[in-house]
């Protein structure tokens, strides 16, 4: 269902508020530059810093703004399942076409936990699920022995997978096959993940080079691999420099460089860029000639 480049598009803030003419134009260029979709309000957007009425805004201007042209995978996730339940259900009525839920957070579940919270929320919510697995957040790793459970439930068809770890990547697709999509969660792996049966990616440098993260997709499913690889390890140098400091504080830095936002402004307790590591992302940026 989804596949491709799907770009896990910042939310920008101007002055302590959400720009939301600039979160459109945003949304305008991923389109633009062949994204296959847009997913607001996950870890790149900010979502643990945003209100209740920010985040449900947020998710509707987009599913406004794109208007059908691509897909638009909610992020609706909790470490409190009742509220994820809240979010997804705001997320269907939105109209989106799917919702990207982490792993809970702090608590620290089991893996029985972690079955039963997205079950409740499938049971509760009939939309297309994306679990978002990102261990070294939440502090908890979901296994493939229970996301293999999880994908015989009908509207779990996804899972952003950012353990980092490829045998656990290869074991999801092993276990699961056809009945989960693996989407890669990590930019820098993105070709691997293809190459062993992954569907595609979430990506962070989408934000800021959404034409060749497409095509690196793009390349792969039609068979032209050297090409693929080619442009694989042209975006490498971004995909580690946007990550010289937590997510999203480089990117945002980026597209304030480019000229797609007006300020690099993030939300405490996140905070701006150290000098270095500026100048660095600056040289790589210029490097890739997107400066």
């Amino acid at each position: 269902m989804f596949k491709g480049a799907l770009a896990a598009i910042v939310t920008p803030f101007k002055e302590g508020r959400v720009d939301e003419e600039t979160f459109r134009e945003l949304i305008e260029f991923q389109i633009a530059n062949g994204s296959d979709g847009v997913v607001p309000c996950g870890t790149t957007g900010e979502s643990a810093t945003l209100s209740y009425s920010e985040h449900e805004r947020i998710i509707e201007i987009a599913v406004e703004q794109v208007n059908n042209r691509v897909s638009v995978i909610a992020g609706t996730g909790s470490n409190n399942t009742e509220e994820a339940i809240r979010l997804t259900k705001h997320a269907k009525t939105a109209g989106a076409d799917g919702a990207l839920l982490i792993s809970p957070y702090y608590n620290k579940p089991t893996q029985e936990g972690l079955y039963q919270h997205y079950e409740k929320v499938a049971k509760s919510v009939d939309l297309p699920l994306v679990i978002y697995n990102v261990p070294g957040r939440t502090a908890v790793n979901i296994d493939p022995d229970t996301l293999a459970r999880l994908a015989e439930i009908e509207t779990i068809v996804a899972v952003k997978e950012a353990s980092g770890s490829m045998k656990q990547i290869t074991d999801i697709i092993a276990r699961c096959g056809e009945d989960l999509a693996v989407l890669s969660g990590e930019d820098f792996l993105t070709l691997p993940v293809l190459c062993v049966g992954g569907k595609g990616v979430i990506s962070v440098v989408s934000n800021i080079a959404p034409r060749d993260m497409s095509n690196l997709c793009k390349f792969f499913f039609e068979g032209r691999f050297e090409e693929a690889r080619k442009l694989y390890y042209r975006l490498l140098p971004i995909c580690h420099a946007v990550f010289f400091e937590t997510n999203p504080t480089p990117v945002k830095t980026a597209l304030a460089m480019m000229k797609k936002i007006d300020s690099d402004e993030v939300r405490l307790p996140l905070s701006p860029m150290l000098g270095a590591n500026r100048e660095k992302l600056r040289q790589e940026l210029q490097a890739y000639g997107l400066l």
